[in-house]
């Protein structure tokens, strides 16, 4: 059996996450494909994605996966072959907060649960990035304290199946977990 490849890198707004996972997919010497797994609501958003879409070079293919995350990485996933999924937070808002208070599709748990075994049985390279809020102090509104926890517990779940675990902070890489440690 192959052993799985799962790179999990970490970091606030702005640390340096998305260029750093970047590196780690052009590194890999595979295709690439990278999965954007936001929506886009406003100009400044959109700016956003822009700026991620320049950095990104030009041959590597693109899958827009707002709701069915895992759906997308098993359609792509093969050997030989690196997913970069940019990312978890902007997905989990997605779930948990649908455009123009539309009620929620499916079940949100459904979807985490479907992601996890699609990461389980990966047979390429994966590369995942999401925030890590969870430094701060409990926010206020329900709604919030939800979204926090939930992504929280998602960001464990990943870290856990993961191979390595990279925390960026101020652009800098901080290993956490390596290859059989």
């Amino acid at each position: 059996m192959i052993p799985r490849d799962l790179t999990f890198v970490l970091g606030g707004a702005r640390s340096g996450k998305s260029a750093h996972a970047e590196q780690l997919a052009s590194d890999s010497a595979c295709p690439v494909t990278y999965i954007a797994t936001a929506r886009v609501a406003d100009e400044e958003f959109a700016q956003r994605v822009a700026h991620h879409r320049e950095r990104r070079p030009a041959h590597w293919n693109l899958l827009e996966a707002p709701v069915d995350l895992a759906g997308a990485v098993t359609s792509v996933d093969a050997p030989g072959h690196c997913i970069l999924i940019d990312c978890l937070t902007l997905w989990l808002a997605n779930l948990l907060c649908p455009p123009d208070n539309a009620p929620l599709a499916d079940d949100p748990h459904a979807h985490m649960l479907a992601f996890e075994a699609a990461l389980v049985s990966a047979k390429g390279r994966i590369i995942v990035v999401s925030n890590e809020i969870g430094l701060g102090v409990v926010p206020l509104g329900a709604a919030t304290r939800l979204y926090v926890d939930e992504i929280g517990r998602l960001n464990q779940r990943v870290a856990a199946l993961s191979t390595q675990v990279t925390m960026m902070i101020a652009g800098l890489p901080l290993s956490l977990k390596t290859a059989g440690h």
